[in-house]
């Protein structure tokens, strides 16, 4: 439903044409309504040999879209040199970042299977859960470095006895950010929790994706991957 205003002052005109959108909805699809729109006035205006200049929350929304998929690159990137600094090793910080795209699925999953539209407040979920997500890898990774370099255990038991004394608190941590995220997902239709709603739907269903892959491919990773030369070496030796 749209509803229409306009006055004048000091010789100009100010009209307001309002698509009653919501944070929830699409950004595409608004975007065409108003850039139809747009084209139309501006004809007219034209026509009538007078300036036109447009302005209002569709195109605060298109800017706002934009810095926040810039933000987005900078918050990734921002990632893997806070892993990189702790860890002292690229390897390592990658098999951590694994854990991005293994939530990233179950927040499009979410989206699709939610409202069915990307908006701008599910962009600030898919932001927010890859800082949240990031969290599986590192106490997966760090344990197993931590069993390696201070307890003297064997690659392969490292990787073992690792993943097992990290299974309970990699569920507890998820469980309880999921538990916290579900009124804002059961309160998605009222009134006032437009913006809050889409960003728990998109957190709540990378949480579930990443801690589920999580204890699969992490570790199968780490054992491909960091397994030392040496042990490389011995395997590789005729029997």
């Amino acid at each position: 439903r749209a509803q229409h205003g306009s006055r004048r002052r000091r010789g100009r005109v100010s009209a307001q044409h309002d698509l009653a959108r919501s944070h929830s909805q699409p950004i595409d699809g608004q975007e065409q309504r108003a850039e139809g729109l747009r084209e139309a006035v501006h004809e007219a205006a034209q026509r009538a040999d007078r300036a036109f200049g447009a302005f209002g929350q569709v195109e605060s929304e298109r800017s706002a879209s934009r810095t926040i998929g810039f933000l987005g690159v900078f918050v990734v990137a921002g990632i893997f040199l806070l892993l990189f600094l702790s860890f002292r090793s690229t390897r390592n910080a990658l098999l951590i970042m694994v854990n991005l795209p293994l939530a990233l699925i179950g927040g499009v999953v979410a989206v699709f299977f939610g409202s069915g539209v990307l908006s701008i407040a599910s962009l600030v979920g898919f932001i927010t859960l890859f800082g949240i997500a990031t969290r599986n890898g590192i106490m997966m990774v760090s344990h197993y470095e931590h069993l390696r370099t201070h307890e003297g255990a064997s690659f392969d038991e490292a990787v073992v006895r690792g993943s097992i004394e990290r299974l309970s608190p990699v569920l507890m941590t998820a469980l309880c950010a999921g538990l916290a995220l579900i009124p804002l997902v059961i309160a998605g239709g009222e009134t006032g929790n437009e913006l809050q709603a889409p960003m728990g739907v998109v957190i709540l269903g990378g949480l579930l994706s990443a801690t589920a892959l999580n204890m699969l491919v992490v570790p199968a990773l780490y054992a491909r991957f960091a397994r030392p030369r040496t042990d490389l070496a011995a395997t590789r030796e005729p029997v």
